[in-house]
Formats: C-alpha cells, sequence, structure tokens
C-alpha cells in the first residue's frame, strides 16, 4: 500500500481523536518506514514525519500537541480544536 500525505494525516488525527494508542501509532510507524512505499512527490516530507512519529516512544523525543500541529501543516491539513461536554 502506497503511503500518501491522507493516510498520514489520517493516522495523526486517529491518534489525537484517541481512535489509536501511542503505542501503536509508534508500531504502524515503524512499519511503514520499513516498508518504504511512500508516494514519490513527497518522498522527504513523509519519510521525515514517519520517522519522526517512529521515536515518539522514545523519552527525549515524545509527541506533544505542537508536534502533531506541525506535522499536519506540513501534510497540508490544520488541527482544529473542539471542547464539548458528552
Amino acid at each position: 500500500m502506497k503511503i500518501t500525505r491522507q493516510i498520514v494525516a489520517d493516522k495523526i488525527a486517529d491518534y489525537l481523536h484517541g481512535k489509536v494508542s501511542q503505542t501503536e501509532l509508534v508500531d504502524w510507524a515503524e512499519r511503514a518506514m520499513m516498508d518504504a512505499d511512500f508516494d514519490e512527490t513527497d518522498m522527504d516530507v513523509l519519510s521525515d514525519i514517519i520517522g519522526r512519529l517512529g521515536l515518539a516512544d522514545v523519552a527525549e523525543f515524545g509527541l506533544r500537541w505542537q508536534d502533531c500541529e506541525e506535522f499536519l501543516r506540513r501534510l497540508g491539513y490544520r488541527a482544529k480544536v473542539i471542547v464539548s461536554s458528552k
């Protein structure tokens, strides 16, 4: 499966929405880096972001909201926060 900007943005969004854990996101990123089947036109940005996501479980790197926001911006998306009571 070719990895595109949309796929990476969806994975980050799933993480931010709590649909996948940080561990699951890191596992996905590590597998994606091993497969390295990136959309050729976006290879640099995709490999940089996915490589960084793959390190999110290392204490020195972590994964902050600002990181996800920046990754999404680089992919051509904008993060938007909605706070609601349930």
